[in-house]
This record gives C-alpha cells, sequence and structure tokens, in this order.
C-alpha cells in the first residue's frame, strides 16, 4: 500500500460499534473481495471489501473476518484468518501480512492462516444462534455477478441450514454513514490531493492538448503523493462531450472556445475525493460561458448551505430544484410560463440539470447510505448541480465534498480554486 499507516484505534472503534448492534449469541462473517480474472493469467487490481476494510484495516485479498462477541471461548471473539505467504509467493507477488503485522494493523490479537478456517469454524459456529451474512446492498444497483461474499452465503447455509441468518448490511449502512475524525481526516486527506492535481492540471492546459493528456497529468499528481489512484474513472469532457454525464473515452482534442468538464477524484487509504470543475481551454471564460458558470456556482452555493443536520433527503433535493429553476429563469433557458405549466413529476428545470445533487462519499465513491434517514452530523456528502446544454455544445458542472457537523457544515475543498477570477488567474499566471 502506497498510503502511510492508520492509527488500529479506527479499527477497533468500527468494531465496538459494530458488535454493540449485534443480537446476543451472534457471529457475523466478512470476506476480502474477489481477485477478479480480466484474460488470460491476468486479474484487474484488487480492491479491498469497503466492509471489511472498515472493521479490520486489512489491505489484502483471501481475507475473512470473524466477529463473535458471546463466544464462551475469548480466543474466538475476533479473528481473523489471512492468506498464508511462502517463499514462492513472496519472489512472485510480494510481500504479504505477518500475523504480527495483521495484529498490529487490525487490534485484532487472534490471526490464523486462511487454510485453518475450516477447521476451526466448527468449534465456534455451534455455540452462536444467529450468524450475520454480508452482502452488497444498494439500491442504485442490482448484481449480476456472484461475488466471494454472495457464495460464500450459500455455501454456508447449505452446510449450516438451522442457523438463524441475519443482514450485517443494515448495520454496517448505518455505521459508515457517520465518519469518525480518523475518516474525516483520510477523506481530507484526498481531496488535498486531488487539490494538487487540479492546480498541475489549472497551469497544464492550453488549446490543443488532448483530455487523456489531462488524465495523465492528475495520475502523476496522484501517484506522487501516495494516493492508490483514481476513485472512479476520470471524466475528462471537453466541449459537447461534456454533456454526456458518464463520459470516459477521454481521448478528443481540446480546442479553443471550449469548456473541458473534468470530474475526478484521489483514493488514499480506499477513502476518496470527488470533484468536478469546468474550466476554458483558453484560460477565459466567454461571457456567455461566465453566465452559465455563475448559474451553477450559485446553485451549488445554496445548496452547501442546506447539508445540514436534520435535513431531510428529498426535502433537499427539491429545494436545490427550485434554486436552479430561479437560476435557469435568469439566464434565459426557462420562462415563468414554462415553470407554471410544469409537470410536478418531471419539473422543467430536469431538462438541463438531470440527476441529483447529493450523493453520501466514503470507502466507496457513492457510499452505502439510506435516503430515508436525514442527514446527520458525520456525514460526507458531494455537492454537484451542472448545466448541460446540447445544443451549445456546452455542459458545466461543479462538485464540492462537505462535512456535517453539530454547527453546520466544513467545505473538505475549500481550497480548492472555484471562482472564476480564481480559474483564470490561475491559467493564465
Amino acid at each position: 500500500m502506497k498510503y502511510t499507516k492508520i492509527n488500529s484505534s479506527l479499527f477497533e472503534e468500527n468494531r465496538k460499534r459494530f458488535k454493540a448492534s449485534l443480537k446476543p449469541k451472534s457471529l457475523a462473517l466478512f470476506n476480502s473481495n474477489d481477485e477478479f480474472p480480466q484474460s488470460g493469467d491476468q486479474t484487474f487490481p484488487f480492491k479491498q471489501n469497503a466492509d471489511l476494510f472498515y472493521l479490520s484495516g486489512i489491505d489484502q485479498e483471501q481475507t475473512i473476518l470473524l466477529i463473535f462477541p458471546d463466544c464462551p471461548n475469548p480466543i474466538y471473539r475476533e479473528v481473523l484468518f489471512l492468506r498464508k505467504t511462502n517463499e514462492h509467493i513472496a519472489i512472485w507477488e510480494g510481500h504479504k501480512y505477518t500475523k504480527a503485522e495483521a495484529a498490529e494493523t487490525s487490534g485484532i490479537g487472534s490471526i490464523f492462516w486462511i487454510e485453518d478456517f475450516e477447521t476451526l469454524f466448527p468449534s465456534i459456529v455451534y455455540h452462536a444462534e444467529n450468524i450475520y451474512l454480508n452482502t452488497n446492498e444498494n439500491d442504485r444497483y442490482v448484481h449480476t455477478v456472484p461475488y466471494r461474499d454472495l457464495r460464500f452465503a450459500e455455501e454456508l447455509k447449505n452446510r449450516c441450514p438451522h442457523f438463524n441468518y441475519l443482514r450485517s448490511a443494515p448495520i454496517m449502512c448505518q455505521l459508515r454513514m457517520v465518519k469518525s475524525d480518523i475518516e474525516v481526516q483520510l477523506t481530507q486527506t484526498a481531496c488535498d490531493i486531488t487539490e494538487k492535481a487540479f492546480k498541475r492540471v489549472l497551469s497544464f492546459t492550453k488549446p490543443g492538448v488532448t483530455e487523456y493528456e489531462i488524465e495523465a497529468e492528475i495520475i502523476h499528481e496522484f501517484i506522487r503523493n501516495r494516493a492508490t489512484g483514481h476513485g472512479y474513472n476520470p471524466i475528462i469532457a471537453s466541449g459537447e462531450s461534456a454533456c454526456c454525464l458518464h463520459y470516459n473515452e477521454n481521448n478528443k482534442v481540446c480546442t479553443d472556445g471550449e469548456i473541458i468538464l473534468m470530474d475526478f477524484g484521489a483514493c488514499y487509504a480506499n477513502y476518496n475525493a470527488d470533484l468536478t470543475r469546468s474550466i476554458p481551454v483558453i484560460g477565459r471564460f466567454s461571457i456567455r460561458q461566465k453566465a452559465i458558470y455563475t448559474a451553477v456556482l450559485n446553485v451549488l452555493k445554496g445548496a452547501r448551505n442546506m447539508l445540514t443536520a436534520g435535513t431531510i433527503w428529498n426535502e433537499y433535493h427539491e429545494e436545490v430544484g427550485k434554486i436552479m429553476t430561479s437560476e435557469l429563469i435568469s439566464i434565459g433557458l426557462l420562462d415563468k410560463h414554462d415553470v407554471a405549466k410544469q409537470d410536478r413529476k418531471n419539473p422543467a428545470y430536469k431538462k438541463y440539470f438531470m440527476h441529483g445533487t447529493s450523493h453520501h462519499l466514503g470507502l466507496d465513491v457513492h457510499d452505502i447510505s439510506n435516503r430515508f434517514t436525514p442527514f446527520q452530523a458525520g456525514n460526507i456528502l458531494t455537492c454537484e448541480p451542472g448545466i448541460y446544454i446540447p445544443d451549445e455544445k456546452l455542459g458545466i458542472r461543479l462538485e464540492n465534498d462537505i462535512f456535517i457537523t453539530k454547527d453546520g457544515n466544513i467545505d473538505l475543498m475549500k481550497n480548492i480554486p472555484i471562482e472564476i477570477e480564481e480559474i483564470e488567474e490561475l491559467m493564465n499566471s
């Protein structure tokens, strides 16, 4: 791992909170992610299961975490099963955790090799009444791949059918939505690295550069600052490509007069930043571009003020829609007659701003969350309004990451240039 060592107290506290939510005589199991095959003998880069990392800090494949607070044998109340290394693995793949290193990283005292799991598990599980199984539950996506936790659950239910099986996901959702001080610090580091990459891009961009050259400048800055890499596939969209919300080709030449919409964020210690900026290729905004940009920035500022504890998700987005409607009227994209006749289920502003304003951020870029739970102190949310005008080959989106506290909110990207004057000055300095 490129990132610096994380204090094990983060994972110890996370397990403490998780255990407090379990029913008596309950055992919980978490698996590392699969090593997904690519083709030939290649695999995709490994990315740890977010829940296992949250509870253990172990960033390695072929890992099982067992948590059983009421186990009569205290040795098995928290157990890690790890891939056993050897000389061959060390030569071909590099260093793997020793038992001592895993204990230091996680704060867990009982460490066994994963080959011991089948032998030890029967002596542990039959003292439990409930088994909590982990699944990747996200209402944004339906899974079609039988990933490791899912296969494990099916096998265990067939082998041990008489237990009461429960879901860990609702507990993990509630826990992970509220970030601890260490998690906020790690996210801030990801944001700070993202800031460095954006400033690098401002001095690099000019007519004739390609989108992929900008992408290369970004990853250069990420890696040299110990980030793992991109938190998600970066969007570097010049001109009309900015009107495609998930444009990823990043292969066009940036030309004079265009705006480049850049949506990217560093991943540091598995925590993610999520930034969007829209900059003029030539270093100066046109009058029309300034008007659209200012409208988007006004919506961002208005929405950011509403990101406070107690705010209701749907009500928040409705209020943001009202601000956006006013801005679209002011720049001539809507008129009051359009608004008066609009379908409330499909408001007029959706023609130009068709996505949501915010999502939770953390170990996943679209972090696990419950949209029916009011915003809470400890939440980190994006704030990302945009206006997209295909007829003008123009799309502008702005996005910052906002941390909610009991006293209001803190913009984790407050030092990243966003005002028109800042952008133009840095691009022409």
